[in-house]
């Protein structure tokens, strides 16, 4: 997926937040992509083993962002960092390690570095971030022998009052999915930088829809999430009242700008027929 929301704009974070479920993380690159997509893919930071790691593109890891997405407002006061791709010794000395990130949230943003060395290390959130997606960044590393080699971070474990959000118990539904890989995440819907409708695909097979108005006293907002199955080009989705409904479902670049484009098209409740895209 592409940017973010950083404000208010993704209206699913009340100060009430507490945690939801994660639903997925994106990443704007990583190594092999074309080759060995199941290898380095972003779904590998969230099942906490050290047989899996995400690693960047190239070994400059500042053109890649890391996007973390939850089915519910969220409260992280923790996280817990594995850098470095910790499969093995050869691994971990062979790829350069993660040195030092930043998260960010609708409610802020932290910076933090980690020691080079494998295992977890905590790192505090000071004051807690709330919201339902949260965006990363590489801002430095422990450089590898060869200063070619990516920039590997083994796992991120989100906490919220001890309590892990993620973790192996995930492993199975983490599997790499050709056919929905390139819809995880949030997409927006409405005007360019204030978006009012969100659809979002999580890896476990549920999407959620919110509109949630920016003028709340005029319009009230609505929500509503199923089962969603992708085959190829087309979707079927689980709505209520409606039952399983099968459309057409297509992806595209935008014109002139970086990013795609989605499109449903099908007997589909209007709040669906949109031109959705991957940033604010």
């Amino acid at each position: 997926m592409g940017q973010t929301v950083l404000a208010a704009a993704l209206a699913l974070a009340p100060i009430s937040a507490v945690a939801g479920s994660i639903g997925y993380a994106q990443a704007t690159g990583y190594y092999k992509k074309d080759s060995r997509p199941t290898l380095y893919q972003p779904l590998n930071l969230l099942d906490a083993r050290e047989a899996t790691a995400w690693c960047s593109t190239t070994s400059d890891p500042l053109n890649e962002q890391l996007t973390f997405g939850f089915k519910g407002p969220s409260r992280i006061d923790e996280i817990r960092v594995y850098t470095g791709n910790g499969f093995g010794e050869d691994t971990w000395e062979e790829f350069s390690r993660a040195r030092k990130f930043s998260l960010k949230g609708p409610t802020g943003a932290q910076v933090f570095t980690v020691a080079d060395q494998r295992g977890f290390q905590p790192v505090a959130i000071n004051p807690p971030l709330e919201g339902s997606q949260f965006t990363m960044e590489v801002l430095d590393q422990y450089p590898a022998a060869d200063l070619d080699m990516p920039v590997c971070v083994t796992d991120i474990v989100f906490y919220s009052d001890g309590k892990p959000l993620n973790g192996s118990w995930l492993t199975q539904k983490l599997k790499f999915n050709k056919q929905q890989a390139p819809y995880l995440g949030t997409w927006f819907a409405g005007y360019e930088g204030a978006p009012d409708r969100f659809l979002s695909f999580f890896f476990d097979g549920t999407f959620r829809f919110a509109y949630e108005p920016l003028d709340q006293g005029q319009q009230k907002g609505r929500a509503f999430s199923g089962d969603y199955e992708i085959s190829g080009s087309r979707i079927s989705l689980e709505l209520p009242g409606k039952g399983k409904v099968t459309a057409r479902i297509r992806r595209d670049r935008l014109k002139g700008k970086p990013g795609h484009s989605l499109v449903l098209e099908g007997e589909l409740p209007e709040d669906l027929r949109q031109t959705f895209r991957d940033s604010i």
